[in-house]
């Protein structure tokens, strides 16, 4: 999935880190809105807050460094 925010930076993150758009109709995931808060998908329970997609816990990776 691709977000593409107001300041004009894209987040992509796959659907497999949200079973329920991975496992939804195509038109069921285009069946959303927009909110101050986030993405909503009233037809298969979803939402997905902006902030949440800008976390660091999607980081990946590299593990964390000993102190």
């Amino acid at each position: 999935m691709w977000v593409t925010l107001e300041d004009g930076r894209t987040i992509g993150v796959p659907l497999v880190w949200f079973p329920r758009l991975l496992h939804a109709t195509p038109a069921a995931r285009e069946d959303c809105f927009l909110s101050p808060s986030g993405i909503h998908w009233d037809g298969i329970d979803e939402d997905i807050a902006v902030a949440t997609l800008l976390s660091d816990r999607w980081v990946v990776g590299a593990p964390a460094q000993a102190a």
